[in-house]
């Protein structure tokens, strides 16, 4: 909670809390409170962001109230969207006369297993990656750490995937796809897209809100990355084996690769190229995480 305590009987700005916890990262003069930005190229403080959980709590339920405000059908939309993906593609490959996953995979369920984790992506990272420029009213008037916005945004493509997902169990039932221990792992995958996206949403988020190319670019880079990650095939089914370590630098392979095979429990992916994928994601979230912090000190300034 911020609290304006800037009282005649105080005469400071005060920062706390529901606990009570003050945030003494700053130098008092004259009786009013100045918040030293962060500096250096450290990662964020994760002890301060979990300190405003509230804040995060309050902007996710505000996005949730608007996001299907004034819509038809509401949250169908969350049904409809994957549910028309993997019609048109399941129609086109077939008309191709050749289904892109391993033999007797039903294809629908193959897909879903791919569209859902992706959609989850793209509609976090979306989100993120504007959710800055989007309250830079509020950025500019008080203190908090920045980073509680791209990830306050994400909230609302939880709650499609947590929708949609239901479409993917209805599928499996319907083709009596059995579920093996490896389902054990799919919340792990499911966090593990959250947190691809997080990564890249805090990179897209800070240079966004200096270069505002970045909002023209982010579908594009989405539409591409549609076609390079193993949404609407199966890695091994299309990927040439030699080809396999390179297209798993994409961190979205082996997480969508990694869902897929714990929804379906056939053959499992390569360990080489999931060591790739998950180490590049690491590589993008550090790196995400060290920009973002630089770029904070300066954002109220230039956003």
């Amino acid at each position: 909670m911020i609290e304006d305590s800037n009282q005649p009987n105080s005469g400071r700005l005060n920062l706390a809390s529901e606990s009570g916890e003050e945030f003494t990262k700053a130098d008092e003069v004259n009786g009013l409170v100045y918040f030293t930005p962060p500096s250096g190229w450290g990662v964020l403080g994760l002890q301060e962001i979990y300190n405003f959980r509230e804040l995060i709590w309050t902007l996710a339920a505000r996005d949730l109230k608007v996001r299907y405000r004034q819509t038809a059908i509401g949250v169908i939309w969350a049904i409809l969207q994957p549910l028309a993906m993997m019609t048109i593609f399941t129609v086109m490959f077939r008309l191709m006369g050749r289904v892109p996953v391993e033999e007797g995979v039903p294809y629908v369920v193959a897909v879903l297993c791919g569209l859902l984790p992706w959609q989850l992506f793209a509609s976090t990272l979306n989100s993120a990656s504007g959710s800055l420029v989007e309250h830079q009213n509020l950025i500019a008037k008080v203190y908090f750490p920045r980073a509680v916005l791209p990830i306050a945004s994400m909230a609302g493509g939880i709650v499609d995937f947590t929708i949609g997902f239901s479409l993917l169990a209805l599928a499996m039932m319907w083709y009596g796809v059995a579920p093996t221990w490896a389902m054990l792992l799919i919340p792990a995958f499911i966090l593990l897209t959250l947190v691809a996206s997080l990564a890249a949403g805090l990179w897209l988020s800070a240079l966004n809100a200096i270069y505002r190319d970045i909002g023209y670019v982010v579908p594009f880079v989405l539409q591409v990355g549609f076609f390079l990650s193993p949404v609407v095939y199966e890695t091994d089914a299309l990927i040439p084996p030699e080809y396999r370590l390179i297209y798993s630098l994409n961190p979205m392979v082996g997480v969508i690769d990694g869902l897929r095979w714990a929804a379906l429990g056939h053959t499992p992916p390569a360990i080489g190229s999931m060591l790739v994928s998950l180490g590049c994601l690491l590589l993008v979230l550090l790196g995400g995480m060290a920009y973002f912090r630089q770029v904070e000190r300066h954002l109220a300034d230039r956003i």
